[in-house]
């Protein structure tokens, strides 16, 4: 579960003000918005990474509002992948378990089974730099995975690929959350994804957050491929 109640957060300028959002334990939610809407900001204040004026943040049950961020329980996936590029697949996944002081063969145990689930047994002892968009997302999403968070937050993870790696990407992610039963909050611009994807949806709008219905999506998404084969 993810319960955010009346947030109130400023960053220079840019403020959001008594923002709430649910959604419900295993369900995969996804977050829409303009750019400069604010969703990253919420994203950061949801893993600990902003403070915020006022406000609660719960998560699977738990009040994490003034908890650090590695008190949290959540897998982040930033838009990037933020790989580190002398370290290899393999070092990524262990990463987060030998932060955990995880014992070395539990970690070898779990580096291969995420491997495993992600498809990227072959890559295990390459750099980041030898690895395809999807690739580097897949290695980002084990990394965040790997220690069973209740909690994944994906900040557009599909935004820089390809029509095909993107359709594999929506896959993985359904079959992820199954495996996994965490409650996904998926940040993107995309209505495909959201359709794809989407347990509950919602957008931010004028500084508030609105749900949004199936019929909606559908009718934004056929506005925006309209628009596209106009110009």
């Amino acid at each position: 579960m993810i319960t955010v109640e009346n947030l109130t957060i400023q960053s220079g300028d840019f403020r959001l003000e008594e923002i709430s959002l649910h959604i419900p334990t295993g369900e995969y939610g996804v977050l829409m918005g303009q750019t400069g809407s604010g969703k990253t900001t919420l994203v950061e204040c949801l893993c600990g990474l902003r403070s915020l004026e006022k406000g609660r943040i719960e998560l699977a049950g738990q009040d994490v509002t003034e908890l650090r961020p590695g008190e949290r329980n959540i897998g982040y996936v930033p838009q990037d992948g933020a790989l580190f590029p002398m370290m290899t697949v393999r070092s990524h996944l262990a990463l987060p378990l030998s932060i955990r002081k995880w014992k070395p063969a539990d970690i070898t145990h779990r580096t291969d089974e995420m491997a495993q689930m992600l498809g990227i047994e072959h890559l295990l002892d390459r750099l980041p730099g030898k690895l395809s968009g999807g690739e580097i997302q897949r290695v980002a999403l084990g990394r965040a995975l790997a220690f069973s968070p209740t909690t994944l937050v994906l900040d557009e993870p599909l935004s820089a690929m390809d029509d095909q790696t993107r359709e594999q990407m929506y896959q993985l992610l359904k079959n992820v959350q199954e495996w996994t039963q965490a409650t996904v909050l998926h940040i993107t611009h995309s209505y495909r994804e959201a359709r794809e994807l989407a347990d509950c949806q919602f957008e931010i709008r004028q500084g508030r957050i609105e749900p949004v219905t199936q019929l909606e999506n559908e009718q934004a998404e056929n506005t925006s491929v309209h628009g596209m084969e106009e110009k």
